[in-house]
């Protein structure tokens, strides 16, 4: 038995089997065994392996492929399970509803194909036609020039007041004042009434003002200007009716106001207005006059239906 010659501290004896392993050389094997994976001798409760997901591993090369087409069945039939036709390859799709004018019958869709039809001609004749009649004369205008004012008026009128090149710049008041019967048997004249500037004050700071106080004498001294020349002589068949619209309107005033005074009565009236010029800006270097113009109308006499509260 050989003995084991070493330092004065090693042991002596015979080799070890640990050492004779060593020393034989490992048998070749035909076919590698598969590595076999052991459990991580870490603790589970780190935070980087408690946050990473978990992925299977897969022991041979095909179980891969294999586990995503068990997966993608498995999902191919919970998306199927509610659905009885999607078993049915190329099954029939329910038709979606028509809605609009397809969801009408041939007969009605084209009873509406007419109407908008319709609707559409007469919005571009409307167009045309106020084109027409706000456009300088031309040859259609002078051809067809009432044709298109009857379709105009009156409904449709059209004017250029506010974009004129040169609006109005004045301020017309009309004022009235009226011989009056006493009850004596007398007779007196009173001032002057400024009707306009009653409306005036009546406007100012109302949110509401109504229509009469704001268009009505207004509309009734522009009606009578329309009607009648400079020297107050009617020029058409509404000039009778002009004058009976304003006197109904100014002896009203009257009345309301107590022109006449207790007992009373108003037998004629007189008209006028007193136009003035507005005053231009400053940057403006236009000069104008600031006196006011006034146009008298003749006396009228009130007829008896007319006074003592007949016009209202």
């Amino acid at each position: 038995m050989d003995v084991h010659d070493g330092g004065a501290g090693s042991p002596q004896g015979p080799n070890t089997s640990r050492e004779a392993e060593a020393e034989t050389p490992p048998a070749r094997e035909t076919v590698p065994r598969p590595r076999t994976e052991l459990p991580s001798p870490e603790p589970a409760s780190r935070p980087e392996d408690a946050d990473s997901e978990s992925v299977p591993r897969a022991e041979h090369p095909d179980s891969a492929g294999a586990f995503q087409a068990e997966s993608a069945g498995e999902a191919g039939d919970t998306s199927d399970a509610g659905d009885p036709a999607a078993g049915l390859v190329g099954g029939p799709r329910r038709p979606e509803p028509r809605t609009g004018v397809a969801a009408l019958s041939p007969r009605y869709q084209v009873g509406a194909a007419l109407a908008l039809a319709v609707v559409a001609v007469t919005v571009c004749v409307h167009i045309g036609m106020v084109f027409l009649h706000v456009a300088p004369s031309n040859t259609v205008t002078k051809t067809h020039g009432e044709a298109i004012d009857d379709w105009i008026y009156p409904e449709f009128e059209q004017n250029w007041k506010l974009f004129a090149p040169n609006p109005l710049q004045q301020n017309i008041a009309v004022q009235v004042r009226a011989q009056v019967r006493t009850v004596d048997g007398g007779s007196r004249t009173t001032g002057w009434y400024d009707l306009s500037a009653q409306d005036g004050r009546a406007i100012d700071g109302n949110p509401l003002p109504s229509h009469t106080q704001q268009n009505e004498l207004r509309r009734a001294w522009d009606f009578f200007t329309a009607t009648h020349d400079n020297g107050n002589r009617a020029v058409g068949l509404r000039g009778a009716l002009s004058e009976t619209y304003l006197r109904h309107i100014v002896v009203l005033r009257l009345e309301r106001g107590g022109a006449a005074g207790d007992g009373g009565v108003v037998e004629r009236i007189q008209v006028r207005s007193q136009t003035t010029n507005v005053t231009p800006p400053k940057w403006s270097t236009e000069k104008v006059s600031m006196s006011p113009v006034y146009r008298e109308l003749p006396w009228w006499s009130v007829p008896d239906g007319e006074t003592e509260g007949g016009t209202r």
